[in-house]
């Protein structure tokens, strides 16, 4: 008679020969293009492996390739916060834009030689994988930047992406975090969209589009049947293991695992030879499988990379050289009027539909009258039309020759076309404004950017609800959202008292929202997100901002005085005075828990990071903590930080802040700086230290 506990060990070392096998021809298919075996011996070890775990489902895991085949519909993607944010690049269009670049790299680091890295900017939809313990743990989308959307299911069904780190590289780190761009090969895309047109659906614009829309399929099935491949193209932290010193060197590392990281990146010693290399891969632009709008130029020596940091949203040791937007010519059929919420009158134009680039274009923005003018355009005209960077549709000329005579000049509107208000235009101004501030499309988009993600988040107030609130009276402003007649509400056709309940809940929370989020939310002409926040660090109330003078907003660090201007402006407008009365009588929160900053502070200037996990006292509060003391809490480990406080499993950061002589403290410290202890003095730093810091992290590595 069998052991049934025999043949468990047999049915599991089987399983595991047959996922490791499979794995790697995935990976030789996929990811090297040279497959060691045919469709029929792939097809029979599937086959195999899914009858043992038929057999035995207990020896079922996520990483088996079988589980690539997507599961069950999901009911909506969870967001997930970045450990660090996933920024945007600045862009760079000719040799000129790039040399300046690399200019402003000398002036942040000077007396530094920099060694840049070019590779093909891919065409596709970010995503950042976290491994732990080397396997495949959790998969989201870039989203803003900060957050994103957790798309784990869907980015199993991706054939060349690893379920497990491949073990002859070496011990896995405890987790790491690869960052990617998910794409389709344009034949792949082709076939795809015959395939979609068969079956009678509505096909895809480009690849690029195409691998966006399968990825944020609700159903996992649906994404397994797109032909999805991933490139990855840099490590977003190391917990429990040593980082790379260099770019290059983290690719490799990245190829080791088993990922397919971006193809032929170049190590380049001048900016000579990064422009050389951006117009070797403008040459083979369209000699390539997948699609590629630019060329990203990185510096490669990561510690560089600390030293030279980010500016806004942007790394600046960073930059993408954007290929020469394609160009097509068609007919502008009208202009178009759109009010917005600072009551600016935009033009748009109507042209008939021309694909450019994969994408079908049928508007393009024409930003004031102006530019009308400088252009020549008439209704009517021929006109070329790219797509700047590739993304944004404009037109670049009219074609006078082609004219028949029958075109018409186009004139802004001396009344607002939603209201019937006089428009007006500040002398020295571009835009042309609607006067009345009570404007329905100027309320309508106020509102609905008052409630929006990166403002006060009122989770179900969308802009068709915002529209019918505004349309029957209910609202005049968004004061008035605090005192909304909720038996009204709920009475209201396809509302009904939950979804009601639900929205008052969501309006009660958002009086809760940080003093940024309100500033932001209140829609004073060019304020966005940070430099709100920049405000509500500074000044720590609605109150204190609004009783400061130019000069006082001016001087605040990354405002200026076009800022500065607009928000004295905001605060002495009676109107705008009244509304922020009713935010405050509601009970809106209209200061910050830290006050103003420059109050001072035992730890007033410092720059402190925090890694690890810490006994009893979680990150979000210690960072609290410590901002109430003053200090600048950042993510990164540069030179200019001035400790790095490391809690259990202190990961890459701790290793950076030996590599630079920061000093690196434990919990107890922190816990003693917290009570109100100074921190203590760094280490004298002998001379050529940095060099000899990085040589031994570059040996440890």
């Amino acid at each position: 008679m069998s052991n049934p506990s025999h043949l468990l060990d047999e049915a599991t070392r089987r399983l595991d020969a047959l996922r490791s096998t499979i794995e790697r021809w995935n990976y030789e298919y996929y990811a090297l293009d040279r497959p060691s075996a045919s469709d029929a011996e792939y097809d029979a070890l599937m086959n195999e492996l899914r009858a043992i775990e038929t057999a035995h489902p207990e020896l079922i895991t996520p990483e088996s390739p079988t589980q690539r085949v997507g599961t069950t519909p999901q009911a909506g993607f969870a967001e997930v916060a970045h450990p660090l944010p996933m920024l945007s690049l600045s862009n760079v269009y000719n040799e000129e834009e790039l040399r300046g670049w690399a200019a402003r790299l000398s002036r942040v680091v000077p007396d530094t030689p920099f060694r840049f890295v070019t590779e093909a900017k891919i065409d596709g939809l970010a995503v950042a994988l976290t491994y732990v313990d080397g396997a495949f743990h959790r998969g989201s989308t870039r989203g803003d930047g900060f957050v994103g959307e957790d798309i784990s299911a869907n980015l199993r069904t991706v054939r060349n992406l690893p379920l497990r780190l491949n073990p002859d590289a070496g011990p896995a780190p405890a987790a790491i975090e690869v960052r990617g761009e998910v794409y389709m090969r344009i034949a792949d895309f082709d076939r795809l969209n015959d395939r979609i047109v068969d079956e009678g659906g509505r096909p895809f614009m480009n690849p690029r589009n195409a691998a966006a829309g399968s990825l944020r399929q609700l159903d996992p099935r649906v994404t397994a049947s797109r032909p999805l491949r991933l490139f990855v193209y840099s490590i977003g932290y190391v917990e429990g293991g040593i980082m790379p010193s260099t770019h290059l060197e983290a690719l490799a590392w990245l190829r080791s695992f088993g990922f397919d990281a971006t193809p032929d990146a170049m190590p380049n010693e001048t900016i000579d030879e990064v422009w050389e290399r951006c117009q070797w891969w403008l040459g083979r632009r369209d000699e390539l499988a997948f699609q590629i709008d630019g060329v990203v130029v990185k510096v490669d020596d990561l510690l560089q990379q600390e030293e030279l940091g980010y500016v806004a949203r942007e790394p600046r040791w960073a930059t993408a050289y954007k290929f020469p937007a394609i160009q097509q010519t068609t007919q502008l059929l009208d202009i178009l009027i759109n009010v917005g919420r600072t009551g600016a009158l935009n033009p748009t134009a109507v042209l008939e539909p021309v694909n450019i680039g994969g994408v079908v274009v049928s508007r393009a923005t024409l930003h004031n009258e102006d530019e009308i003018e400088r252009k020549d355009l008439r209704i009517g005209d021929w006109v070329i039309v790219q797509r700047a960077g590739d993304v944004i549709p404009q037109i670049v000329q009219s074609i006078p020759e082609r004219r028949t005579g029958e075109e018409r000049i186009f004139v802004m509107p001396d009344w607002c076309p939603v209201c019937g208000a006089p428009t007006h235009r500040e002398p020295g101004e571009a835009m042309r404004y609607c006067t009345n501030s009570a404007c329905p499309a100027q309320l309508k988009q106020h509102v609905q950017h008052f409630v929006s993600r990166g403002a006060m988040d009122i989770a179900g107030l969308g802009e068709k609800l915002v529209d019918r609130f505004i349309d029957l009276g209910m609202i005049h402003d968004v004061g008035d959202l605090y005192a909304l007649d909720w038996e009204a509400v709920a009475a209201l056709d396809r509302l009904g008292e939950k979804s009601a309940a639900n929205l008052r809940a969501a309006i009660e929370a958002s009086k809760a929202q940080p003093l940024a989020r309100l500033i932001n939310a209140l829609g004073i002409r060019h304020i966005g997100e940070r430099s709100a926040v920049l405000l509500a660090e500074r000044f720590g109330s609605l109150e204190a901002l609004a009783l400061a003078d130019r000069d006082t907003i001016a001087n605040v660090p990354g405002i200026g005085p076009v800022l500065a201007a607009s928000v004295f402006d905001f605060f002495h407008e009676p109107r705008n005075l009244a509304v922020i009365g009713k935010l405050r009588t509601a009970g809106v929160r209209t200061e910050s828990d830290e006050g103003p900053a420059g109050n001072g502070g035992a730890l007033a200037g410092a720059t402190i990071v925090l890694t690890g996990r810490f006994a009893g006292l979680s990150r979000t509060d210690a960072e609290e903590q410590l901002r109430r003391l003053g200090a600048n809490v950042t993510s990164s480990v540069s030179k200019k930080t001035s400790a790095v406080f490391a809690g259990e499993d202190a990961g890459s950061k701790a290793d950076r802040a030996r590599a630079l002589s920061v000093p690196l403290l434990d919990e107890a410290m922190l816990r003693a700086v917290l009570a109100g202890e100074a921190l203590p003095d760094p280490p004298a730093k002998p001379a050529r230290a940095r060099n000899a810091a990085r040589a031994s992290a570059g040996a440890d590595a």
